[in-house]
């Protein structure tokens, strides 16, 4: 996963924020224990959003309890109790999207990054198989993901809409599955897809000079414009007001200070600072 669905923590309650933590840890701890204590390494914010989005529209965080980290016995943590099957299916994504990207890394990346996911390949396909078989709608979803980005990358007419498409179409889809009925299922969808196409696009945002170093695909490449970055910043703007209007129609309690903030603070502020990175290398290149 993609790591840029956070919350602005300097504009979250002190318990809002410790119930956020929770939801952390909660998932963490199921990673362990549905897998491996060796795959919580692969913990994403967000999978973190994903898992207390279904408790939310479940309603199944009843409590929280007290523990200990499992990385760190010392230090003490909560975590939120779920009732339902949301950290579970928040687990089984993890490991599935993470190991679809490790044969990516392996066809793609350079020899280095390529050996290290050759090393990791045992151990995820194991942990995959148990994701896929408990959850296959899942390895789906995310499966026919992989194979749409992989012909919209080789593409001879490739555009920011159509290699977008692909991440927009697995959130979509897979917030769909929790749908009760046609007009949830339509939110959720128009929902995950315009989150689903910001994610994928503010991290193409991201990696545009490396891409541009390492001759690595990118969307933005292929736009010709004076100023890209500010083509960027307006086209990641429409999808992040989509997917803002689309949430406003989805009905949550629990949790709803944390969304609230995410969308109107987090998400906003992790765009703003890949942005203000880029006109930052901007200047210092026109100062050398």
């Amino acid at each position: 996963m993609f790591g840029y669905l956070r919350v602005q923590k300097s504009e979250l309650l002190v318990r809002e924020y410790e119930a956020y933590k929770s939801v952390y840890c909660g998932l963490c701890n199921q990673l362990g224990k549905d897998y491996s204590f060796l795959i919580r390494f692969i913990l994403s914010y967000d999978c973190t959003f994903y898992a207390m989005l279904l408790m939310s529209l479940k309603r199944s965080c009843k409590s929280f309890k007290d523990g200990r980290c499992k990385f760190n016995p010392l230090k003490k943590c909560k975590f939120a109790v779920d009732s339902a099957d949301c950290y579970l299916k928040a687990s089984a994504l993890s490991v599935i999207s993470s190991y679809y990207k490790l044969k990516d890394d392996i066809a793609d990346s350079g020899f280095f990054k390529k050996i290290a996911a050759y090393l990791l390949k045992p151990f995820f396909s194991h942990w995959h198989k148990k994701a896929a078989k408990n959850y296959p709608e899942i390895e789906k979803i995310v499966s026919e993901m992989m194979t749409m980005q992989f012909n919209a990358e080789h593409s001879d007419n490739i555009s920011i809409d159509s290699a977008a498409h692909p991440t927009a179409f697995m959130l979509a889809n897979i917030l769909s599955l929790e749908a009760d009925d046609e007009v949830d299922k339509r939110v959720y969808y128009e929902f995950g897809y315009h989150l689903g196409r910001w994610v994928y696009l503010i991290d193409a945002a991201d990696d545009y000079e490396d891409d541009i170093k390492h001759n690595n695909f990118n969307p933005f490449l292929s736009i010709k414009q004076d100023n890209i970055f500010d083509y960027m910043t307006g086209v990641l703007n429409q999808s992040l007001a989509r997917a803002y209007n689309a949430y406003n129609l989805i009905e949550l309690t629990d949790f709803k200070g944390i969304f609230d903030n995410m969308m109107l603070y987090g998400f906003p502020s992790a765009q703003n600072r890949v942005m203000e990175k880029k006109t930052m290398e901007v200047k210092n290149d026109e100062s050398v």
